[in-house]
């Protein structure tokens, strides 16, 4: 009896741990449905898949998640599947409308390197679009091969194209020793070799480690012994090192020092011209000036050298009565605005004469990118010459306009070049008043209808034109109203021709003579 009660027991245990074995694998069962309900790709070595509703991701595989991450592509998931596919399948998107028709596609990789397929389906209003490698299709489960071949594809790129750089790209570790560097540091390095010398580790150093000392991120450095090799260095943190970029800087460094030794030329040759320079620049400060301003503009250098602006100069000169003072301030500033916008045209010139009894020329002249330069030159000396030739001219003007015979004076050309009143009185002629240059052929003309019939006018027409060996030409004429005249052409220094005109007193005798008989007979 007993024993038949521990067999029960041990029936109903058995029982008991065998119901509760069952209800634990149906949970397990469940709960892994519902895991498998939340996720569309539940295998995770499902190669390449891609679902899309619209072009929204909805779900993708690993291995096509890791395919979106390639550093080369950006933008959204729709954005760099496509710049992945294009250059893979050139007409995708094309084919991509007739997916909603059809309901299926499958479309062959074409062009250089490793073929692929790719099948597009269309379920439910999503697409679906897988990738696949027609010669791993039947491969085991294991690394995603596609996802394998474009990061050993991007990974190509990039050693290809930092091999064939045109720039010194290399790589210091903590201590500034070369752990990397490109095909072109490279053969710089070779070249800077001895004879017989091969390439060791760790890789020699072209550069000074003063990059690194100093942590400057931007450098100028020539390579040792070579002073005509400079490079534009750029070095970025890496790690616990630095990555260097280094850009050939021969030309730029080539121009900076044409520059500067142009820059020098003109300082010196602005230096002994004596003509006052000032140039300011678009912000209208000035940022060039030659010793020759000093002495003409009256201020201090230090004034000059602290750059003052256009306006700040021009007040500096008013105050020391270098500029002409206009009546009030306002109209002066008014002067000045309308001189720098004529300077930055090109149309300002003027000659100031000032206080002093000094006179000078100003013009102003604009320069590239907006800047302006005044020059200033005291032609003090030429205003004064000038004024000295004018006044001579008119001493000389009326010492001829005193002598009581007609003259006139011919240049070398045959222009009439001067005359006195003597003579405009006797011809009725005012040279001044014509604006046309009269010639000896012209005035010849004019004295032909004032007389009568000679050959001395013919005469003179050809002692004019013969510019050497001339003989004077004496002769008289009979005028209109009677009065008898001498007329003498004669040689003068250059080349110039006198014509002198003298009425004879006899003559002038009998023409009163005459006129007072002719009265009587009419009485």
């Amino acid at each position: 009896m007993e024993i038949d009660l521990v067999l029960a027991a041990t029936l109903l245990l058995s029982a008991t741990l065998a119901a509760t074995a069952g209800v634990l694998a149906l949970a397990a069962l469940q709960a892994r449905m519902t895991r498998a309900k939340g996720a569309i790709f539940v295998d995770m070595q499902a190669g390449t898949t891609f679902l899309f509703d619209g072009d929204m991701l909805v779900d993708a595989t690993p291995g096509a998640r890791a395919l979106l991450s390639l550093g080369g592509l950006s933008g959204s998931p729709w954005v760099r599947l496509l710049s992945y596919l294009a250059p893979r399948f050139p007409d995708f998107e094309t084919q991509l409308l007739r997916l909603q028709q059809e309901g299926r596609l499958t479309l062959a990789s074409s062009g250089e390197g490793a073929s692929l397929l790719l099948r597009a389906e269309a379920r439910g209003g999503l697409t679906r679009i897988s990738l696949l490698d027609p010669d791993e299709q039947a491969a085991s489960a294991g690394p995603d091969l596609l996802t394998q071949r474009a990061v050993q594809e991007e990974l190509t790129s990039l050693r290809g194209t930092v091999a064939q750089a045109p720039i010194l790209i290399w790589r210091e570790g903590r201590e500034g020793e070369v752990i990397w560097a490109n095909a072109v540091y490279l053969s710089l390095a070779i070249d800077r070799l001895e004879a017989g010398q091969d390439l060791a580790w760790p890789l020699p150093r072209l550069f000074d480690r003063i990059h690194s000392a100093q942590d400057k991120t931007h450098q100028r450095l020539a390579v040792p012994g070579k002073p005509d090799r400079w490079f534009n260095l750029t070095v970025k943190p890496d790690g616990e090192g630095w990555l260097v970029f280094a850009l050939p800087a021969d030309a730029v460094v080539q121009a900076e020092t044409a520059l500067r030794d142009f820059t020098q030329t003109l300082t010196k040759t602005f230096a002994h011209l004596p003509i006052g320079l000032a140039i300011f620049d678009r912000q209208r400060q000035l940022v060039l000036f030659n010793p020759a301003l000093l002495d003409l503009s009256s201020l201090p250098p230090d004034f000059l050298s602290a750059r003052p602006t256009l306006f700040a100069f021009l007040d500096a000169m008013r105050d020391r009565n270098m500029i002409p003072e206009p009546k009030d301030y306002r109209s002066w500033r008014k002067q000045m605005s309308e001189l720098e916008r004529a300077a930055a045209s090109g149309l300002f010139e003027e000659t100031w004469a000032l206080p002093s009894g000094q006179t000078y020329k100003v013009i102003g002249r604009p320069h590239p990118n907006g800047a302006l330069a005044l020059m200033f030159e005291d032609i003090s000396t030429e205003i004064s010459r000038i004024r000295r030739y004018r006044a001579d001219l008119e001493l000389s003007q009326a010492v001829i306009d005193a002598v009581d015979q007609a003259l006139a004076v011919f240049s070398p050309a045959g222009l009439l070049v001067m005359t006195n009143a003597a003579y405009s009185e006797l011809w009725g002629h005012a040279p001044a008043e014509t604006i046309a240059g009269d010639t000896l052929r012209s005035i010849c003309d004019h004295w032909r209808s004032r007389s009568g019939t000679t050959q001395i006018w013919a005469e003179a027409e050809r002692f004019g034109s013969q510019p050497e060996d001339r003989t004077p030409v004496d002769g008289e004429v009979r005028l209109l109203d009677g009065r008898l005249l001498e007329c003498s052409f004669a040689p003068l220094p250059g080349g110039a021709t006198l014509a002198r005109f003298k009425l004879l007193a006899q003559a002038e005798g009998q023409t009163a003579a005459l006129a007072l008989s002719f009265g009587r007979k009419l009485a």
